[in-house]
């Protein structure tokens, strides 16, 4: 069985042109979907969306500093302006519309021109409140700004919708660490008084925003523990909390989902790690794809988590654990050979 690729979303190259060249050129058919590779200031995943904040007239920065785990690089949230409410709060542009109009015309141009497989789509990668404000707010204000951050992102897929030809289009919304390490942690409060409340919450929310997008373009969900200087924020103990939120969004997702994705870290091959997929119940139309490429060890790494993983699941893409965009732009070629070369592995 050979099997697909899947790339979640930030690769560093120069721009989208050079990203869909060098991703279509190293695997071909076997990449379903492309995204631009969020050059330029959307490499490090969300901290471009500091914007969104800084330029609100209802908040202002507080001395509180965040960071998601330790080592993790220290920002500053944000707090109410004294006079002004959450009612105060919108957000008029997230931007991720804008920028994927731009993107997606080099997409057409060089699909158009064959460099790119016939019927791959151009992929979008959007990111739910909760791992924004997770960041950028003070704990107070998450709870209660989420459904107004969340309704503007209902905007940019409805812009996407209009934008972009529907059978061009996936859309992947990013399950980060702002769920799975509270889930994890059992870091009750803001979303939950327990942690299946907090399951429970999460999944509403994923769901909510899954169904807003229109049937004909796929639905991606990418999970993920965090890549912050190299780190997860928290080490997932196995698949467990990634299977159970995967089973409450098939049960709550009305529309179909057509991809979820989740990590293994480089040091888990063991048989205990990958065991609670043998409770995971998908759709026909759910592709799984694991995040199990790991630069560091290349092909043999990759094969030797891929064979426990075929104990338990059979039909798999393959991918890394997150995005490529803190890695070192010289390492990508030499990353994309071993996805090729592992998509061949039986």
């Amino acid at each position: 069985m050979t099997h697909d690729c899947y790339l979640v979303g930030s690769v560093p190259m120069e721009n989208a042109e050079a990203v869909f060249g060098a991703v279509a050129g190293a695997l071909g058919s076997r990449i379903k979907q492309i995204p631009d590779g969020e050059t330029g200031e959307r490499l490090d995943w969300i901290t471009w969306l500091e914007t969104v904040f800084a330029n609100s007239p209802a908040l202002e920065q507080s001395d509180e500093l965040f960071r998601v785990h330790a080592t993790g690089t220290a920002r500053r949230r944000y707090k109410l302006r004294p006079g002004k409410s959450i009612a105060d709060i919108g957000f008029d542009n997230l931007f991720y519309a804008d920028k994927a109009k731009a993107s997606y015309a080099t997409f057409k141009r060089l699909r158009d021109a064959g460099k790119i497989a016939p019927g791959t789509r151009f992929q979008v990668d959007l990111v739910p409140a909760h791992s924004v404000l997770w960041l950028f707010l003070a704990e107070d204000l998450q709870a209660p700004v989420d459904p107004i951050y969340n309704a503007a992102l209902k905007r940019e897929i409805d812009k996407l919708a209009a934008a972009i030809p529907h059978p061009d289009l996936s859309i992947q919304f990013d399950v980060a660490s702002a769920v799975f390490a509270r889930l994890q942690r059992e870091e009750t409060g803001v979303y939950g008084e327990d942690k299946g409340a907090m399951q429970a919450k999460f999944a509403a929310i994923l769901a909510d925003l899954a169904n807003h997008v229109p049937a004909d373009i796929p639905v991606l969900f990418h999970f993920c523990y965090g890549d912050s200087n190299h780190r997860h924020v928290v080490e997932p103990v196995d698949m467990g909390d990634m299977v159970d939120m995967a089973t409450r969004l098939n049960a709550m997702v009305a529309r179909p989902i057509n991809l979820i994705h989740m990590p293994v870290p480089r040091d888990r091959s063991d048989d205990a790690y990958f065991a609670p997929l043998r409770a995971l119940k998908l759709r026909p139309e759910t592709h799984l794809a694991l995040g199990l490429v790991h630069h560091t060890d290349g092909l043999e790494g990759t094969a030797r988590r891929m064979a426990t993983a075929r104990k338990f699941v059979r039909d798999f893409a393959i991918g890394t654990e997150c995005g490529f965009g803190r890695r070192k732009p010289e390492t990508i070629p030499g990353l994309l050979r071993i996805h090729a070369a592992a998509a061949e592995l039986d």
